[in-house]
């Protein structure tokens, strides 16, 4: 499949919108109430447009868009990036847009001089082994035996060659953790 990567331009009124309504359907099964209308969205496209974010598109050939990244300064004196969002067009999943979106954010943040980049991917839905699980007692026991039953994206953050680094027991509601991931760029 042939796409261009491309930093997403403000002005460009279709491209935001269709980034806002791919916020809506790329998270509504798994994680619904995350961004339910289009206002939410298209709020959330505006702040990863802020300056000194970083907001890049996969655009396919007929100007649509197939996935889009962020990536935001996560502290520590610059040195820590997080991946926030991202999302692919449900209809293009599998075809390698979101491991190149993550390789072109490791390439923009690293020309900013990260040296790591971050990500939280929430489990509010059972979908790992870590949702309902008690993460305050034994949690690395609990991250090292982590198990997928329903296709939560932690495995693929893995093939992208990030490791878990942690976990927020109870971030959304009592049994659903966030789990923290990162890699050394």
């Amino acid at each position: 499949m042939n796409f261009t990567i491309m930093d997403l331009n403000p002005e460009d009124d279709q491209s935001v919108r269709q980034c806002a309504a791919l916020l809506i359907t790329g998270f509504r099964e798994h994680w619904p109430g995350s961004w339910e209308n289009m206002e939410d969205a298209l709020e959330e496209v505006q702040e990863a447009l802020q300056p000194g974010k970083v907001c890049r598109i996969a655009l396919n050939e007929a100007g649509e868009v197939l996935g889009w990244i962020g990536g935001q300064l996560d502290g520590y004196d610059e040195n820590v990036w997080e991946l926030h969002p991202l999302v692919v067009h449900e209809d293009y999943r599998q075809h390698g847009i979101g491991r190149a979106l993550i390789a072109d954010l490791e390439v923009q943040v690293r020309q900013r001089g990260g040296l790591t980049l971050t990500l939280g991917t929430d489990d509010v839905n059972d979908m790992t082994s870590l949702s309902r699980a008690d993460l305050y007692i034994d949690t690395w026991a609990h991250i090292r035996n982590i198990q997928n039953y329903k296709g939560h994206p932690y495995e693929f953050y893995q093939k992208c060659g990030f490791v878990i680094t942690g976990v927020m027991p109870d971030a959304n509601g009592r049994g659903k953790p966030d789990i923290y991931m990162s890699k050394r760029l």
